[in-house]
């Protein structure tokens, strides 16, 4: 459930991008709080770093509650993908994001205690396998809680 998700996680990201070979690295803070409507506003900071060069960066996205279960929006509110534990598929354009949402205990791939940055302690990932004419990538981040 979302609201499980209430409070501050560290995340680390990679991100691999085939065509080019590029290789991203990213780190921060996500914020999960309450939001009008039984929203969730999920709110990231971090710093993303290539090739010895560092760059900070920010996104919001908004978790859902419907009749069918929870959704994830961007901040302007267009849908994103449903919120399930286990595969979700985005369209963009031509591009086909296929996400896979895990945690500790799920019942889909579960987290990768052997692959960085997945490895976590009651935490959980979402890795995006991106394909298409315009992007080819993929990209894995993995959030451990912040206990204050």
């Amino acid at each position: 459930m979302p609201s499980q998700l209430l409070g501050s996680w560290s995340f680390t990201r990679s991100i691999a991008e085939h065509r080019t070979g590029a290789r991203y690295r990213a780190h921060g803070t996500a914020r999960f709080s309450p939001a009008t409507g039984g929203r969730v506003r999920w709110f990231e900071e971090g710093v993303l770093t290539t090739d010895g060069e560092s760059s900070p960066f920010t996104r919001t996205l908004f978790l859902v509650p419907g009749s069918q279960g929870w959704t994830v929006t961007f901040e302007d509110g267009r849908f994103f993908h449903p919120w399930v534990d286990g595969q979700v598929t985005h369209l963009c354009g031509r591009d086909t994001y296929r996400g896979d949402i895990a945690g500790p205990q799920s019942s889909g791939t579960g987290v990768d205690q052997d692959r960085e940055p997945a490895s976590c302690d009651a935490g959980w990932q979402i890795t995006w396998t991106v394909s298409g004419p315009h992007k080819d990538y993929t990209m894995t981040t993995g959030y451990r809680p912040i206990t204050e």
